[in-house]
């Protein structure tokens, strides 16, 4: 397995956290002989501007209203941006953030570069049964936490009710009926069936579950993506986009597929529930009532969606250790989950937070929970991040006919066994 940072080299940037430039040069911070928390920390948030942002700045300044003494600065970073602006950081030991809002894939790497502080013991996992499973398990990595889980999503099919209406059609549960329904939107109404992101394969995971299939099997340390079951999945995405059932693209695909789908002009998208806030603000769905979500449809061998969410992680090189783990115990707890719930339908990682008064009634939540019960759950590698770029690479090439579904797994396939040293 990789390794990044040793355990030596671990031990000195905790040994100079007292010293070393931590929080984008922010001050450092202790408690007080009264127990009290001072210092300023910084924390790299990457939701969406314009919809999640705000909600999770406010958030953090309830932090500072009940820790008056700790300054938290708040920064957006650019979710495409984050990954490796957190690791050029924490490479270099200047400008890393105190708390990172990781994705789960990340947190893991971080983990095994040794950018990551433990968290076992400290207040940031305070109520540490009450995560989900499934949640937590992200958070873990040689036997040790270094993460809190902060949200939990997974996949569904976004539809226009009304075009479906129009068009006389009922919600596709399998990718057959998919095409079928798409043809009939089109002929009835002129609008496109599907608008399928061709710049990210995060959004071709469905589709390889629905065949059987995965990128890697951590268990046996085998590369499978191009496996039969990868080549059919590309197969399907392929004849989706050559028969007109749906339309992609190669670049900007979260603006094209969210504009396309909040004006109208598509009657689908695959998408999760941190999109329901942004989708609420386009002109189609000004009545709320009009967006149904439903399961994303099986393949010919099952039915299921990658399991993904966000975590909240200390940098080892924080000069601001116990502020920072009182602010991820703080936007973790279960109130603020409630909070991020009720505004923005993102599904909460407590257990009792589903019980709570304005989380239970919530249509959006109540889909995805069970949605992301049954999620697939990605390998928790260090390399589990990196399986994406040589994936997108070649699945853009298939969805836009300069590959073929064959070259294209195996292609992915040969990078994945140059990353995984010793994979199968």
């Amino acid at each position: 397995m990789r390794r990044g940072i040793t355990a030596t080299a671990l031990a000195a940037i905790l040994a100079l956290a007292a010293t070393a430039c931590g929080g984008d040069g922010g001050s450092g911070g202790s408690k007080s002989s009264g127990g009290e928390l001072s210092g300023t920390v910084t924390w790299w948030d990457t939701s969406t501007v314009g919809s999640e942002d705000k909600v999770f700045k406010k958030l953090a300044e309830g932090f500072q209203e009940k820790h008056p003494k700790v300054e938290v600065k708040y920064v957006n970073v650019p979710f495409g941006d984050a990954q490796n602006k957190f690791k050029n950081a924490a490479q270099s030991g200047s400008g890393a953030p105190d708390v990172i809002r990781s994705e789960v894939a990340w947190t893991p790497e971080f983990a095994d570069l040794g950018y990551l502080a433990p968290l076992d013991g400290t207040p940031a996992l305070k109520d540490e049964k009450d995560f989900l499973p499934q949640a937590a398990a992200s958070t873990e990595y040689d036997g040790k936490t270094y993460a809190a889980p902060q949200v939990i999503d997974s996949m569904g099919i976004f539809y226009n009710k009304k075009i479906f209406k129009d068009a006389g059609v009922e919600v596709p549960k399998t990718v057959a009926e998919l095409k079928t329904v798409s043809k009939t939107i089109k002929e009835k109404t002129g609008k496109t069936g599907l608008y399928l992101r061709g710049d990210d394969a995060y959004w071709f995971l469905s589709f390889l579950y629905g065949e059987g299939g995965n990128l890697v099997d951590a268990g046996s340390k085998t590369v499978t993506v191009d496996n039969p079951a990868g080549v059919k999945a590309m197969n399907v995405v392929k004849d989706l986009v050559d028969s007109g059932a749906a339309k992609t693209d190669a670049t900007d695909g979260w603006e094209n597929m969210q504009a396309s789908f909040k004006d109208g002009d598509v009657a689908m998208i695959i998408n999760g529930p941190w999109a329901v806030a942004d989708t609420y603000g386009g002109a189609q769905f000004k009545d709320k009532a009009n967006l149904g979500i439903a399961p994303v449809p099986a393949g010919s061998v099952a039915q299921g969606a990658p399991q993904g969410g966000h975590n909240l992680a200390v940098y080892a090189g924080s000069k601001n250790l116990d502020a920072s783990y009182a602010f991820v115990e703080y936007m973790t707890a279960a109130q603020s989950q409630a909070t991020v719930a009720e505004q923005l339908s993102l599904l909460p990682t407590r257990t009792s937070v589903y019980a709570m008064p304005g989380v239970a009634d919530n249509e959006i939540v109540g889909f995805f929970k069970p949605v992301v019960d049954k999620a697939v759950e990605r390998p928790w590698i260090p390399e589990t991040g990196s399986l994406f770029a040589p994936l997108v690479t070649e699945y853009t090439k298939v969805l836009t006919g300069q590959s073929t579904p064959e070259k294209g797994v195996e292609t992915t396939g040969d990078a994945y066994r140059k990353l995984l040293k010793g994979w199968k």
